[in-house]
């Protein structure tokens, strides 16, 4: 903290913190940001580790808690399982008590997904995603489905949803937005969820900072677990977000001011 608004009684200059920017300009060596939606990061937590486990864990614990509702005993699909918060979702989902399934496009990422606790593994590009799900859930679909990707694999899991499921809208890392055929949802009895986390930040701050708090727990207990691809200093901003786009990035990419590295 280097400068406190009026008004702001909960903080002190020289806090170290973890934050969220909300919607733009956290590519900066400071940044302004509502005091309701920062939290207190202890000396044990690195700053490349808060900001993985805030952005991509606080992503993925929102749209499995709070939207999904997952239940002990359900199965989770998992698409993107190697990627940010696809890792954040195979881990909360273990450790909320289901059975996940990984869904990824290549055998080295499925290996990644299955060391975060992944109990069953989908290669899309070697497999039928459809049918494989049917068949790991014995005809019985998936009760919930975590998609960053979008694309054909979400046409896929569309169709392979079980009654009373859910369909977690996260992202479309493909670049393709999908269009879901409605009557899936009408003949099967299952729910398409958008999860927008930076809306749950923002309407719901206290939930959010509740979300933290268990996660910064289930950190310090080994139950979750960041993986960082890459550091890159703020000079390369633009190297970062071209390894993103190239879908290149296995777990999480981080920006750093270069005077910290």
């Amino acid at each position: 903290v280097v400068e406190l608004g009026e008004g702001v009684k909960h903080l002190k200059v020289g806090q170290r913190l973890i934050g969220s920017s909300q919607k733009y300009g956290a590519f900066a060596e400071q940044v302004i940001v509502n005091a309701m939606t920062v939290l207190p990061v202890t000396d044990d937590v690195t700053d490349t580790d808060a900001a993985n486990l805030m952005c991509a864990h606080g992503t993925a614990h929102h749209a499995l808690k709070q939207r999904a509702h997952l239940k002990k005993g359900e199965t989770l699909v998992v698409l993107g399982a190697a990627g940010g918060t696809g890792i954040a979702a195979v881990q909360i989902g273990k450790a909320m008590g289901a059975r996940v399934i990984a869904v990824c496009s290549s055998q080295e990422k499925l290996e990644m997904a299955k060391a975060n606790g992944a109990d069953e593994l989908i290669n899309y590009s070697e497999e039928d995603l459809k049918e494989r799900i049917k068949e790991l859930t014995k005809g019985k679909g998936a009760n919930v489905v975590y998609d960053p990707v979008g694309g054909e694999a979400f046409a896929a899991c569309s169709r392979a949803m079980a009654r009373n499921g859910r369909l977690l809208v996260v992202g479309f890392a493909s670049g393709t937005i999908p269009e879901l055929p409605v009557n899936l949802a009408l003949v099967k009895e299952y729910s398409l969820v958008g999860v927008f986390w930076g809306q749950f930040v923002m309407h719901e701050p206290m939930v959010f900072m509740q979300n933290m708090q268990e996660l910064f727990a289930w950190y310090r207990d080994g139950v979750v677990r960041l993986e960082t691809d890459e550091v890159f200093p703020l000079s390369r901003t633009g190297d970062a977000l071209a390894k993103v786009m190239n879908r290149e990035v296995k777990g999480k990419v981080v920006v750093v001011p270069d005077a910290l590295l």
